[in-house]
């Protein structure tokens, strides 16, 4: 017998434990960087979605787009300000912010899971008012702090076995402006709403690291409070950790920052022994 099909069939085996314990577990995926842009990657990611569904489990992917949103300003010659390092986020570039994420970037997602047999639609956050937000710092313009979820859309399409493929755009206060909301920040915000039971925050790094440079596979939300105090924590994983805090108090049971540069990464850190990456959780089984 070919030693590929008893390997394959011992992993199966090995997995079965997980694919029980996820059974019915809502998981909300943050996809972005580089995978993006390569079409192997976006494939393979997109089987990995599709494998979540057909065991039992409701996935929610929400993506982001920042190299293409950039390519496009280039393309229109759209000048982009910046404040303390981040892009004021006028009317002419929300538009096109709007317009590359809810068309371009959305619909490739969309397409790639049902390349692989999948079923899924993409909305935004202004759909059925999914996600209503505010100015997160007057200076920056229409960049967005969600203050609002309305997430039976989603459990719709859970229903209905469909994959919810969400552009984090969001509609402002009074339905009338459009808002850019930073993807983790958005993924954060339906996974809290949801009451997920994972949020895996892809990334294009191994993970949280220590004062050494080691990956920290297990942190508790103390933990990463210290470790961000200490300056361990710095740069962009700030703003990864304090989404993946703000969404343990809102009630998702765990939160995992892996590196999704890895084959089949979100299905490693599910459905092996050891994961793939840092998960921060509380101090519960």
């Amino acid at each position: 017998m070919n030693r590929d099909w008893i390997a394959t069939a011992r992993t199966l085996s090995e997995a079965l434990p997980y694919l029980q314990r996820y059974s019915g577990a809502i998981v909300v995926v943050k996809f972005g960087g580089n995978a993006m842009g390569d079409a192997d990657a976006m494939a393979q990611f997109a089987r990995d979605i599709v494998l979540m569904k057909q065991v039992g489990m409701n996935p929610v992917v929400v993506h982001g787009g920042g190299p293409m949103i950039n390519e496009m300003l280039d393309k229109l010659g759209i000048k982009s300000e910046f404040i303390r390092g981040k892009r004021v986020t006028d009317q002419a570039t929300v538009e096109v912010v709007e317009m590359v994420l809810t068309g371009l970037v959305n619909k490739r997602i969309v397409q790639a899971i049902m390349d692989e047999g999948g079923r899924a639609v993409g909305l935004s956050g202004k759909d059925d008012d999914l996600m209503v937000a505010e100015a997160d710092d007057p200076e920056l313009g229409f960049v967005g702090r969600p203050v609002e979820m309305n997430v039976q859309v989603l459990r719709d399409l859970f229903t209905a076995g469909i994959i919810p493929v969400v552009a984090p755009v969001a509609t402002g206060m009074d339905f009338l402006e459009t808002f850019n909301v930073n993807g983790d920040t958005a993924a954060g915000a339906i996974a809290g709403a949801l009451k997920a039971d994972r949020l895996l925050l892809l990334t294009d790094v191994s993970g949280v690291k220590d004062a050494d440079g080691n990956v920290v596979t297990q942190l508790s939300p103390d933990q990463v409070r210290d470790m961000i105090a200490q300056g361990t924590i710095a740069g962009g994983m700030i703003p990864k950790t304090e989404t993946a805090l703000d969404a343990l108090e809102k009630g998702v049971r765990a939160v995992v920052i892996l590196d999704g540069r890895l084959p089949n990464a979100s299905l490693l850190e599910l459905f092996t022994e050891h994961g793939a990456g840092s998960i921060i959780r509380y101090e519960k089984p």
